[in-house]
């Protein structure tokens, strides 16, 4: 059984807020993370608190929806990476319609995501997936359907005044939504659905823990799962082109020195906080740096094919825009 670590210090990224503040987009949406239950399949552990690439299950899913106007997660509080609402279904332990109940009781938008707390893999792509066919369908709500084709109630968007219809006619009918099962309420909803075999895939148990940390440490996944966990850790939420810096990197490493690619990527985010921070920054700071670094490695290759004293006149574009070459400090 691999050790389970606390997620961070107390009180570290602990909210007590509601997130994000509402405006009046029409297309804002609330989210309700489902984070309690016993987790009898991995011995007790706590599961959303266990770390899958650095990053606790439950801090992943709350990147997902961090779109969300208010967050809301029903379990006892914890630290999170995120300020979010917190939620205790009554009585606690009372099962997913207790829980969906207690925390459809804190969002006001009309349309809503529901989530577990164990999706490692659960992206703010499909979140909006998800919110796109609910809004285009007229249905109830959308929900993803596993490799076996199987419903995952807890990976969807509803519509909230049908969710909050249907759990007052289940609770007056059955006197309490405690130990209720999700498929009383979704067998009462118009739903259509969405496949998606990596966003739905799910930690019930030790092995599932260990297939996702496996998968993301994979080379097709590693980086973006490294930049992600360190924009979590950094409380950085800035997108930028980690392609084009990775390109950066490697044109100073071969056209300069080998030291130069990380100094000169920490150098175009620095010049990128000085201009004020954002991906344009980032983007003008890291397009200079490639010129230089084209400049630099230019002037070396000329330097090599160029006898001392041939006369030879420099390539065109080894002069700086206002110079020629009779005017160069070192021109006879």
């Amino acid at each position: 059984m691999t050790a389970y670590e606390p997620p961070g210090a107390p009180g570290t990224g602990t909210g007590t807020g509601t997130g994000p503040t509402r405006g009046a987009d029409p297309a804002g949406y609330d989210a309700v993370v489902l984070a309690g239950g016993a987790s009898r399949r991995l011995g007790g552990t706590d599961k959303p608190g266990v770390r899958v690439g650095g990053r606790a299950l439950l801090d992943r899913v709350l990147a997902a929806c961090g779109g969300a106007r208010s967050t809301v997660v029903v379990a006892a509080p914890r630290p999170t990476a995120r300020a979010v609402t917190w939620a205790r279904e009554d009585p606690p332990g009372g099962g997913p319609l207790a829980a969906l109940d207690a925390g459809l009781r804190h969002t006001r938008a009309e349309h809503v995501v529901v989530l577990s707390a164990d999706l490692p893999f659960l992206q703010e792509p499909t979140v909006g997936r998800l919110l796109d066919a609910l809004r285009s369908s007229g249905r109830d709500g959308v929900l993803l359907t596993d490799p076996g084709g199987r419903d995952q109630p807890l990976v969807a968007a509803y519509r909230a005044p049908r969710l909050r219809e249907e759990l007052a006619l289940l609770a007056g009918r059955h006197g309490a939504l405690a130990g209720l099962p999700l498929r009383r309420l979704t067998a009462e909803l118009d739903l259509t659905r969405i496949s998606d075999p990596v966003a739905s895939f799910d930690c019930d148990t030790w092995d599932d823990i260990a297939t996702a940390r496996a998968r993301i440490r994979e080379h097709g996944h590693v980086l973006d799962e490294w930049i992600s966990a360190v924009k979590d850790e950094l409380g950085i939420d800035l997108e930028v082109d980690t392609r084009g810096l990775l390109d950066l990197a490697r044109d100073a490493a071969h056209g300069v020195a080998r030291p130069a690619a990380p100094l000169t990527t920490f150098l175009v985010g620095y010049a990128a906080a000085q201009a004020g921070g954002g991906p344009e920054a980032v983007e003008e700071a890291a397009r200079k740096a490639v010129a230089l670094a084209a400049r630099w490695a230019q002037e070396s290759t000329t330097s090599e094919a160029q006898q001392p004293g041939d006369g030879a006149l420099p390539p065109e574009g080894d002069v700086a825009p206002d110079a020629t070459p009779d005017t160069r400090p070192d021109a006879g």
